[in-house]
């Protein structure tokens, strides 16, 4: 099969390497979508050492299942496969598996291919209606539905539910777009680059600024930085919530001692639960998360230049989406 390949620092290769071979329980899919997310991105810059080179990047897939008893089935990937065993898992906590693997991670090659293989339980299956290349946003979205669903269960029933997202890519928008359907009616997107602003504001109707002073109950980064950390603690109301879903740097940022003067509920969060995923998935193909209009879909073969692009600050949508087949 053809695939990307990550061979090193700003370096990815398209070539042949070898179909993968499903384990016991596992189905071989044929990938039809695969998004670039920001953690692909990390890798590509050398910043990710759970992410050695060559590997096969990509986590954010749908396609269709080949052979077996559900053979031809459209299919969402939840990447996060687990142990099933552990106290997490058994309590509904699966991303906190001690034992968890992701797909992009040794010893799991990612979908940056035209096959991956997966168990049928992180799989879950697409309505005809739904297009392909929607379905394998269900990834980065039910990212940002975890931490939207941890940030209003945090938050003090007495406080406005109204919120400051930083960062206006996926994660950021997927946020947004998470609250709203939520029930979260003012959102507000703080996001630094104008192109992606000027798209965000014409493809998905939420008010977005390239900064704000105005505090609110909840505060959500989802870019990871330092200096997005400090926004995130001055822009938080006293007694409010700051969701932490960005993996940007390792940079200071946040300011502890007003987290603790002003009673700052922190919540580090990290991908999402199996239910979190089905959730998200649904909330997908019955239109509660919008006409999710806001991709770019490219060829896998021209997956290098994508890179390039996102790397340079070329590109306006919040998302590319790539096609593995000719």
């Amino acid at each position: 099969m053809k695939a990307l390949v990550y061979d090193g620092v700003e370096t990815l290769g398209y070539r042949d390497v070898p179909d993968p071979t499903p384990r016991d329980g596992e189905y071989l899919i044929r990938v039809e979508a695969v998004g670039i997310c920001g953690s692909d991105m990390h890798a590509y810059l050398g910043h990710d050492s759970r992410r050695p080179a060559p590997l096969v990047l990509g986590h954010e897939a749908a396609g269709v299942i080949q052979g077996g008893p559900n053979d031809g089935m459209r299919v969402t990937v939840n990447p996060l496969v687990t142990c099933m065993a552990c106290n997490a898992c058994k309590a509904g906590r699966e991303n906190l598996c001690p034992e968890r693997q992701i797909i992009s991670m040794q010893p799991r090659e990612g979908a940056f291919a035209q096959y991956v293989a997966m168990p049928m339980r992180n799989l879950v299956e697409v309505p005809s209606g739904v297009p392909l290349e929607k379905a394998a946003l269900a990834e980065p979205l039910a990212v940002s539905w975890h931490a939207a669903r941890l940030a209003l269960g945090a938050l003090h029933p007495s406080m406005e539910r109204r919120a400051v997202v930083i960062g206006g890519g996926a994660i950021g928008l997927a946020a947004a777009l998470a609250l709203k359907a939520m029930e979260v009616d003012d959102v507000l997107i703080v996001e630094p680059n104008a192109a992606r602003r000027a798209f965000l504001t014409d493809h998905c109707g939420h008010t977005v600024v390239e900064k704000t002073t105005d505090f609110a109950p909840i505060v959500i980064d989802a870019v990871g930085f330092g200096a997005t950390r400090a926004s995130a603690s001055q822009l938080v109301e006293a007694g409010g919530v700051i969701a932490h879903v960005g993996l940007g740097d390792e940079n200071p940022g946040l300011d502890v001692r007003r987290t603790t003067l002003q009673e700052i509920t922190f919540i580090g969060t990290y991908t999402y639960t199996a239910q979190d995923f089905r959730d998200t998935a649904l909330a997908i193909f019955d239109g509660r998360l919008g006409p999710l209009n806001w991709t770019e879909t490219r060829k896998l073969s021209d997956g290098y230049e994508a890179f390039q692009d996102l790397r340079e600050g070329r590109v306006a949508a919040p998302k590319i989406i790539l096609n593995p087949w000719p």
